[in-house]
């Protein structure tokens, strides 16, 4: 696999950068600088939300300072961590490992793994797309074209795992995610590999079509929080402020999603619907702080993939850089509980407005976003959510449903739709996923989404 850079030089060898110690601002206060992904949703909680909600800041009072740096991905983040110039950090699981590789070396530089931010279980964050007009249906229908990523994020980390499972080669041509975009739009590329939210904002803006959906994968993806251990050891107060600032940004996301979701599309120009696809009620990503065993052991299996992304990077010691004792001090007795938990704390839940039923199950649980409303509706089923968005014809901001077999939960309108005997309507993030169901399900036909909105307002079954 050919990269147009290498990943180290994204890192714009850090490593002979000194490591400075922990600063004051020069008014006798502590300073605090903290890397984020503005536009990486699946890190608001520690980054876009935790800074706009102001929760940081507050707990750490007037003695200290922050300092908020934005970044597209993560690797300037981790090169700025080496040489001592970024104390805290958010970024996705590949990132955090390339962090890992770079500072493990270094003792005066090393960072921790101490939080995580969101995940998806499958791997449903991240994703390739394709042109809408393409021909392709599957990813093995890329084998020998360009594909645009961002290399070392978490993104190409699955376009590697996808590829190698699918025993294919492309070239992967190394951007960032919205010059990648523009290169998809404009041909320079056949396909797109990346992470929340590109793929979803590609797709609501009709730019691109989803090809390949990483929950196919079943391997979880997470992003977490980062910070340099020197820091942290000189600072513990600051690093136990930041991670009860974190659980309070978490539970603001919970109990307050469209305002999160309007907070986070104001802050960095994303759409709020496709905002509310990843951080939303049953969204993508499930955001829970605590750092739960599928995760490590998830991690610890994709160092594997390292050498595969670049050379140059080595091995790494997963159990020395994850320390979740600060979390255990921040976040109190039910820490071992909730991180035993893989329940979505953000569950859409209600009784469906026409269909009449209690929303109470994941898998098929769907949600319709209408403007002029404060609160979305509750679907109990997909068949159920077709049947209210062709009774508010022309109100609709955004309906969403969960794939069939996957669960990933993706927009209504840019499904795949099968029906099944009876009337029953089922959704799928990809024409693969919905070509492999009909294998199994013989009896089950194609209907494009128009139609399946006719059918379900005629009647269909609401099951």
């Amino acid at each position: 696999m050919r990269t147009a850079l290498t990943a180290a030089a994204l890192l714009l060898a850090a490593t002979a950068c000194s490591v400075s110690g922990a600063a004051g601002d020069g008014g006798g206060k502590t300073r605090l600088v903290v890397g984020y992904q503005s536009k990486t949703i699946n890190t608001v909680t520690a980054g876009t939300l935790l800074r706009s909600l102001g929760y940081l800041e507050k707990r750490l009072g007037d003695r200290y300072t922050v300092e908020w740096q934005d970044y597209e991905t993560g690797a300037p983040i981790t090169a700025k961590m080496v040489a001592g110039k970024i104390d805290i950090g958010s970024m996705g699981d590949y990132p955090l490992l390339i962090n890992a590789a770079r500072t493990q070396p270094i003792p005066a530089a090393r960072t921790e793994l101490i939080s995580v931010t969101g995940y998806n279980l499958r791997g449903g964050l991240n994703m390739v797309l394709v042109p809408p007009a393409s021909t392709a249906r599957t990813l093995a229908d890329l084998a020998g074209t360009k594909i645009s990523a961002s290399v070392g994020s978490a993104g190409h980390g699955t376009l590697v795992q996808a590829m190698e499972r699918a025993k294919i080669t492309a070239e992967v041509v190394n951007h960032q995610p919205a010059v990648g975009a523009a290169q998809l739009e404009s041909g320079g590329v056949q396909g797109y590999a990346q992470f929340v939210a590109w793929p979803g904002l590609l797709a609501f803006q009709g730019k691109g079509r989803l090809v390949y959906d990483g929950s196919a994968l079943g391997v979880p993806t997470f992003h977490g929080v980062v910070t340099r251990q020197a820091y942290a050891k000189e600072h513990p107060e600051v690093v136990d402020a930041f991670l009860k600032a974190q659980l309070d940004a978490t539970r603001y996301l919970h109990e307050h999603p469209l305002e999160a979701a309007e907070s986070v599309a104001k802050d960095t120009g994303l759409p709020a619907e496709v905002v509310y696809l990843y951080n939303g009620r049953d969204g993508i990503s499930t955001f829970d702080v605590t750092l739960k065993e599928p995760l490590l052991k998830a991690h610890q299996r994709d160092v594997a993939h390292l050498k595969q992304i670049s050379p140059d990077f080595s091995g790494v010691d997963v159990t020395s850089f994850v320390n979740d004792g600060y979390l255990r001090k921040a976040y109190g007795a039910a820490y071992d509980k909730d991180r035993a938990s893989t329940a979505n704390p953000a569950a859409t839940t209600g009784t469906d407005p026409v269909c009449g039923k209690p929303v109470t199950d994941p898998a098929t649980a769907s949600e319709l976003w209408l403007s002029g409303e404060n609160a979305t509706r509750p679907a109990a089923t997909p068949t159920c959510l077709l049947r209210q968005v062709a009774a508010a014809a022309g109100k609709v901001r955004a309906a969403y449903v969960p794939d069939t077999v996957t669960g990933t939960r993706w927009f209504a309108d840019k499904s795949v739709w099968l029906k099944g005997p009876g009337g029953t309507f089922l959704p799928f993030t990809t024409q693969e996923g919905a070509d492999a169901y009909r294998e199994q399900h013989p009896k089950t036909e194609p209907i494009a989404y128009a139609d399946a909105l006719r059918s379900a307002a005629e009647g269909g079954d609401a099951r």
